[in-house]
């Protein structure tokens, strides 16, 4: 009988043990930042950095660029506007507004081009300049009526092409993204570049 009751004992704390682990696992995998992870066929965060690292290359190195920057002895300044998204693909899948935000903060830290805040930051910013005319030390408090005006305004769209073989189970997608810089007064053109290298063949 005690034998038993031994056993018994045993037998509980190895399924407690068991239990206890299988409870630990995480159903999470961590995998490295470069990864590339293709799940869906969607477009996904590979595509967005293979994008925005050509099309920041070209921006930076755009003679147009170096033009505006010798005729006006400064770099240019520009504000962010839209990222549009024109795919076939919902918004929650393409993402444009990390596709911004990722070019904002990489053509900001090139060195070659200027930039200033965005229209929600801009209130955010402008409220609180409102509010150090009444509570701040005004040898301290930031100016009112001294912002710096952009040149250029950042703009773009992504774009795509699908086709579907006759019995569905194949389709072929092809992305096209687009950004631009134009200018504030002119609306002239200043810089316009394209990437269309992600092609994705997606077997159902």
């Amino acid at each position: 009988m005690k034998i038993t009751k031994i056993a018994f004992a045993l037998s509980l704390a190895a399924a407690l043990a068991l239990t206890s682990c299988a409870s630990n696992k995480s159903p999470v995998t961590r995998v490295d930042s470069e990864t590339v992870l293709d799940l869906s066929g969607n477009w996904n965060d590979t595509d967005i950095g293979i994008v925005c690292k050509s099309l920041i290359a070209e921006a930076s190195n755009s003679p147009r660029i170096a033009k505006f920057e010798a005729e006006n002895g400064r770099p240019p300044v520009v504000i962010l506007g839209r990222i549009r998204n024109d795919s076939s693909e919902p918004a929650d899948v393409i993402h444009t507004d990390i596709i911004a935000k990722k070019m904002e903060n990489a053509l900001v830290n090139s060195g070659v081009f200027d930039f200033v805040a965005d229209a929600g930051d801009r209130e955010a910013l402008r409220a609180e300049r409102m509010a150090q005319v009444d509570f701040t030390n005004p040898e301290t408090a930031a100016a009112i009526g001294n912002e710096t005006g952009a040149d250029l305004m950042l703009v773009g769209s992504v774009k795509t092409s699908m086709e579907k073989s006759p019995d569905g189970k194949t389709e072929s997608r092809h992305y096209y993204v687009y950004i631009q810089m134009q200018h504030l007064s002119t609306n002239k053109l200043w810089f316009s570049g394209e990437n269309d290298e992600i092609k994705k063949l997606i077997k159902r």
